[in-house]
C-alpha cells in the first residue's frame, strides 16, 4: 500500500470525542488496506493497560490498536501522567515510572525539551513500521499559556508534518465561535498544518448545519470535512474517568444488582465493561452506603491511592456496610486496590501513595499488603480457581499480599495471583479477570445457580469498531481527507 501522511485529531477542548474518533480512524485505514498505528505523545489517565512486554500506556491508545488489529505497544503512548491527588501525579516515561511530581513540578521544572524528544523518538519508530500513524491531541490547543509546555499538540502536528483535523463537540453550544477562536489564536505556521474540521456529536437533521459550515469555511478559511452524528448505539471503551458520571448509581428491581464502590481515585473501571453488558446484571457504581446496601454483590475496584480511598470508604460508612452485608452473605470481590483493600492491613513505608504509614483493612480476607517502589505491569495467561479455560488479564500494581497460609486464586505462567477464601470472598490483581466468561460464571452462580455467559466481549468489541468507523466513514469528506494525505 502507498505510503501517506500521517493524519492527526486536535481538538478545541477536552472530551470532544477525540479519542473515539481516533479510533475511528485507525479502523478505518485497517478497512482500507493500510497498516495504521495509534499515538498519543503525552496521555493523563488512571485508567492504564500493560503492554505485552510489561509496559504501561494509556487505555485509550491501547483500545486503538485493537481498532488497528495490532498489539499495542510503549511507542503508542510514551509519557503517562496518573494523577495521585488533586495536585499531584506520577509521571510514566517510556512504560515506567520514573517519580511524582506536583502539575507545577512537572509543568515548570521538568525538561520538556527533553520529553518532546523521548516522544518523538517514539513516533519515528512507529512511523517506520506503521502506515499511517494516526495521532490524537490532548485538551484544547488553544490554551496559550501552555504553548511553551506542549509535548502533545500543534508541536507534535508541525514536527511530524500531520495533516491535522481539528475536532469541535456542537452539543456543547458555540461551536463557531470556538472553532473561530481556537484556529485563530494560532500562529500562520500551525494553522497552515489544520487542513479541516470535524463537527461531532451532531443531533437532528443535518442539513440544517449546512449555513453553519458555510460560514466557518468563510472565516476560518478551513473547511468542514464531517459532521459526525450523536450516537449512543456504539459502544468503545472509555479511559477518562469523567464517563463515570453518566453511569447508573442506583439499585434497580428485577435485575442481579452489582455495585462496584466508587472512590476519588479509582482506576481501571474498564474491568467491568463486559459485565455491565450481561443482559441480567444491573451494574452501577456508588459511595453511597445505602445504595450499596442495596447490592446483591460488592466489588471494590482498582486505585491509584489506594490507602487515601480506604480512608475515604471507612470515613463515609461504606467500608462499614460492606463488612455487614459480607457477613450476611453477600458476595464481596476485589481487583488491584480493592483486593488490597480486603486485606487486614496496607502499610507503605517509603510513602509511595502517601504519608500515611499504615491504615487497617477491612479484614475480609486473611493477607496483608507492603506497597513498594517498583511497579509490576505485565500481562498474563492464567487458570482461574483451576478452570481448564486459558484466561487473560494483566497486572498494574505497586507492592506485594503477603499471605500466612497462601490460597491463589488464579495459577499463572510465571506464578500466582490472588487470594481465594471462598465462593463469595476473593481478590485479585489481575484486570480484566472479569472479561473472561468462566470467571462471570462463578461470581454470578453464586446469586444464580444456573447463570450461564454466552456473550463474547472481543468479539462484540471488533464489531463495535466497525459501526463506529462506518458512521465516521459515512459523515466525513474521505475523498478530500485521502487527498490532504497525499505525499507530495
Amino acid at each position: 500500500m502507498q505510503k501517506i501522511k500521517p493524519i492527526m485529531f486536535v481538538g478545541t477542548g477536552s472530551d470532544v470525542g477525540k479519542s473515539a474518533i481516533n479510533a475511528a480512524f485507525c479502523r478505518i485505514f485497517l478497512q482500507d488496506g493500510y497498516a495504521p498505528a495509534p499515538f498519543k505523545a503525552q496521555n493523563m489517565s488512571l485508567n492504564s493497560y500493560a503492554t505485552p512486554d510489561g509496559l504501561e500506556i494509556g487505555r485509550a491508545q491501547a483500545a486503538q490498536a485493537e481498532a488497528c488489529g495490532i498489539e499495542c505497544s510503549v511507542e503508542m503512548n510514551p509519557v503517562l501522567l496518573k494523577p495521585n491527588t488533586n495536585i499531584s501525579t506520577q509521571v510514566v516515561l517510556n512504560g515506567k515510572p520514573i517519580g511524582n511530581q506536583t502539575a507545577q513540578e512537572y509543568f515548570l521544572y521538568t525538561d520538556r525539551s527533553e520529553l518532546f524528544r523521548e516522544a518523538m523518538k517514539s513516533y519515528h519508530r512507529l512511523e517506520e513500521k506503521y502506515n499511517p500513524v494516526v495521532i490524537e491531541g490532548a485538551g484544547s490547543i488553544s490554551e496559550v499559556n501552555l504553548w511553551d509546555k506542549d509535548i502533545v499538540n500543534m508541536k507534535v502536528a508541525v514536527t511530524s508534518g500531520a495533516s491535522t483535523y481539528l475536532i469541535a463537540d456542537i452539543d456543547r453550544g458555540g461551536v463557531i465561535g470556538s472553532v473561530y477562536g481556537t484556529i485563530m489564536l494560532l500562529p500562520q505556521e500551525e494553522r497552515d498544518a489544520i487542513k479541516g474540521i470535524i463537527i461531532n456529536k451532531f443531533r437532528g437533521d443535518l442539513s440544517l448545519f449546512e449555513e453553519g459550515k458555510r460560514i466557518i469555511k468563510e472565516l476560518t478559511g478551513k473547511p468542514v470535512v464531517g459532521v459526525i452524528p450523536y450516537f449512543r448505539d456504539i459502544y468503545i471503551e472509555q479511559e477518562d474517568a469523567v464517563v463515570i458520571q453518566h453511569k447508573t448509581s442506583t439499585a434497580v428491581e428485577g435485575k442481579i444488582n452489582v455495585a462496584v464502590v466508587l472512590v476519588p481515585h479509582m482506576s481501571n473501571f474498564t474491568d467491568f465493561n463486559m459485565i455491565e453488558h450481561l443482559p441480567e446484571v444491573h451494574l452501577y457504581y456508588t459511595d453511597n452506603k445505602d445504595e450499596i446496601a442495596k447490592a446483591d454483590m460488592v466489588i471494590l475496584p482498582g486505585s491509584k491511592s489506594t490507602l487515601a480511598d480506604l480512608k475515604y470508604i471507612t470515613d463515609n460508612g461504606v467500608a462499614a456496610q460492606v463488612k455487614q452485608m459480607h457477613a450476611k452473605g453477600t458476595p464481596v470481590y476485589g481487583i488491584c486496590g480493592g483486593y488490597q483493600m480486603m486485606g487486614t492491613k496496607i502499610s507503605d513505608p517509603h510513602h509511595v501513595e502517601s504519608e500515611i504509614d499504615e491504615i487497617e483493612g477491612l479484614g475480609l480476607l486473611p493477607v496483608e499488603t507492603i506497597l513498594s517502589e517498583e511497579k509490576k505491569t505485565v500481562q498474563s495467561k492464567f487458570s482461574f480457581l483451576g478452570s481448564e479455560a486459558i484466561c487473560d488479564g494483566y497486572e498494574i500494581h505497586m507492592g506485594e499480599t503477603i499471605a500466612a497460609n497462601p490460597s491463589p486464586l488464579c495459577i499463572t505462567e510465571d506464578g500466582e495471583d490472588g487470594y481465594y477464601k471462598d465462593a463469595k470472598t476473593w481478590g485479585s490483581y489481575m484486570h480484566g479477570i472479569m472479561d473472561n466468561p468462566v470467571v462471570l460464571k462463578q461470581m454470578l452462580q453464586q446469586l444464580k445457580p444456573d447463570f450461564t455467559v454466552s456473550f463474547n466481549y472481543k468479539e462484540y468489541k471488533n464489531q463495535e469498531y466497525d459501526k463506529l468507523a462506518n458512521v465516521v466513514r459515512e459523515a466525513c469528506d474521505m475523498d478530500y481527507i485521502y487527498e490532504t494525505l497525499k505525499i507530495e
